[in-house]
């Protein structure tokens, strides 16, 4: 005996309703997946303050200088919650890591020193090691512009001595353009 004629019918019309809903599983489980690994790197990028004048190659902090450091543990110096720092970088200069100093020690965290001559290395390094985070990058002199060049392809003026107040805040999304926000303590 023959199957009935509208069950042989009814398969091939079906079909294309469920290779169009097992396509859409698919692409909304691609796009999900997609959605969930796009991260932002957020890059915060400061100066330590001005060297005083004298005869001193690399000199310490002044007095000024160690209340921007104090100033800059206090922001960033939060441990617990969302929002903390993932790493400190700092150039190799006295003054830069001095200005750390205070922040490392709050968050129980050790700065990665990095040659002031090398600062492709050191954004290269940034954005490998810390996707998705958050970062603090202290530099001193020409470090600051190299760095957010590599970082973000903008070319920035250095900073008038007097200028050290200034954060810069890139935000590298894995998906789209890098941004750059210039914002004075």
């Amino acid at each position: 005996m023959d199957p009935p004629a509208i069950t042989r019918h009814r398969r091939p019309f079906l079909a294309p309703v469920w290779l169009t809903l097992l396509a859409v599983v698919v692409t909304g489980g691609v796009a999900v997946t997609f959605y969930r690994s796009a991260t932002t790197t957020v890059v915060l990028l400061v100066r330590p303050v001005e060297k005083e004048p004298g005869t001193i190659d690399d000199p310490p902090l002044s007095p000024e200088g160690e209340q921007r450091a104090q100033h800059l543990a206090q922001m960033f110096g939060d441990s617990g919650g969302s929002g903390g720092l993932d790493a400190i970088y700092v150039s190799d200069d006295r003054r830069a890591q001095q200005t750390a100093a205070p922040l490392a020690q709050r968050l129980h965290r050790a700065p990665r020193v990095f040659s002031a001559r090398d600062a492709r290395t050191a954004a290269a390094r940034v954005l490998r090691e810390h996707a998705g985070g958050t970062v603090l990058v202290i530099g001193s002199g020409a470090t600051v512009p190299q760095m957010i060049h590599e970082l973000n392809g903008v070319d920035i003026v250095a900073p008038a001595p007097g200028e050290s107040d200034i954060v810069y805040v890139v935000s590298i999304p894995s998906v789209g353009r890098a941004r750059l926000v210039r914002i004075r303590l």
